[in-house]
């Protein structure tokens, strides 16, 4: 089993989940988090952290679609362990639905 950053983290980017990663298994893309699945070790301490419940275990049925994606985006974009500030649109984007088809981005994100 592995833990997955869903949908819920695009455009609001919280990163208190990546402070507490023993393994740092957090990549940065542009407007949203993923977790390598392959280093990640199934400790849960992420999934509580974050503030709008957009990590999960991939047993999860809403889980399922974002195994591949966490995997995919985590070879290609940088790591990140530390904290930073959300994204500006964090409070009025963490509700919002469907963020995955309209506002997903490719592109990396800074990293460390």
């Amino acid at each position: 089993m592995t833990f997955v950053v869903t949908d819920v983290c695009i455009r609001c980017k919280y990163t208190d989940c990546v402070e507490v990663c023993p393994v740092d298994c957090f990549y940065e893309g542009e407007n949203m988090l993923v977790i390598n699945p392959d280093e990640c070790i199934d400790c849960g301490v992420c999934e509580p952290e974050c503030p709008i419940e957009a990590i999960l275990p991939d047993t999860d049925d809403k889980a399922e679609k974002w195994v591949d994606i966490n995997q995919k985006y985590s070879e290609m974009w940088p790591n990140i362990t530390e904290r930073k500030e959300p994204m500006d649109e964090a409070e009025d984007m963490k509700s919002v639905e469907g963020k995955f088809e309209s506002d997903f981005s490719e592109e990396p994100g800074e990293g460390d």
